[in-house]
């Protein structure tokens, strides 16, 4: 028996919803979905899903960012915002599923708004560190995962991919991931995979996906007693490939139970 945990930047659910049900269709063995960027208000959230039998948590926002959960399972929400984070912008939901407290998370970018925009990229950075200790110090079992915006190493985005001042690569995004994995968290794809160039998202300009010119942004970082039952993390790279897709694809969490 295992447990798996998915997370996918839709990049905005209302147009892809078709997409999302074709894969999980296809991926049964997906427990939890997370999804960003879904940008729509909660109302506005396909009831598509519901009606199939899926259980749904969403902290909406028009037009921008967005993150929301479908189950299939019952799972309970424990908060539709990161402690500690003023910025009103909706960008974490958590909830817990069989005793495992998953923050499904889409973190600031930091290229837009001047050093103000970026700010607020190390206040999430700075907040979700301070939940991890706090989870620690409760031996609870967690897992973060989601668009990160970061690329914590040079291998993972492609030679070119970004400038260098870009706020993916920035010291301080690196410094900032590195605390929060420091904490005592395993990076799942590094754990199995400590070298090589693995992406997850490749940008629609320039035929990217077609060059490989990608960047890993999408992370699970995994609490210790969730990171010792991990058996898998999965890069489903193909759906890049299906017309009308998201930039980024999904990446799965697959843990003993």
């Amino acid at each position: 028996m295992s447990l798996t945990i998915a997370s996918w930047n839709i990049n905005s659910i209302r147009a892809r919803a078709h997409l999302v049900h074709d894969w999980l269709d296809r991926h049964p063995e997906c427990d939890l979905l997370c999804l960003q960027e879904i940008k729509c208000e909660d109302g506005q959230f396909p009831a598509s899903f519901a009606e199939a039998g899926f259980h749904i948590a969403t902290a909406g926002q028009k037009a921008y960012n967005g993150v929301a959960l479908i189950g299939r399972d019952p799972f309970t929400v424990t908060t539709r915002h990161l402690p500690g984070v003023e910025d009103p912008a909706a960008r974490y939901i958590e909830a817990e599923l069989d005793g495992v407290t998953v923050g499904n998370l889409y973190l600031p970018n930091g290229n837009s708004g001047s050093e103000e925009g970026y700010g607020r990229k190390m206040a999430f950075f700075d907040a979700l560190t301070l939940r991890a200790r706090l989870f620690l110090a409760e031996e609870r079992p967690f897992l973060f995962l989601g668009d990160y915006n970061v690329c914590p190493t040079d291998e993972d985005f492609a030679p070119g991919a970004l400038s260098p001042t870009d706020a993916l690569t920035r010291p301080e995004s690196r410094a900032a991931f590195n605390r929060l994995r420091w904490t005592g968290l395993t990076d799942a794809l590094r754990a199995l995979e400590p070298t090589g160039r693995h992406y997850t998202f490749w940008d629609y300009q320039a035929a990217a996906f077609q060059r490989n010119s990608g960047l890993r942004i999408d992370h699970a970082l995994l609490s210790p007693r969730v990171a010792d039952r991990l058996e898998a993390f999965t890069i489903d790279r193909d759906e890049r490939a299906r017309e009308k897709s998201s930039d980024h694809v999904p990446v799965l969490v697959t843990l003993r139970k």
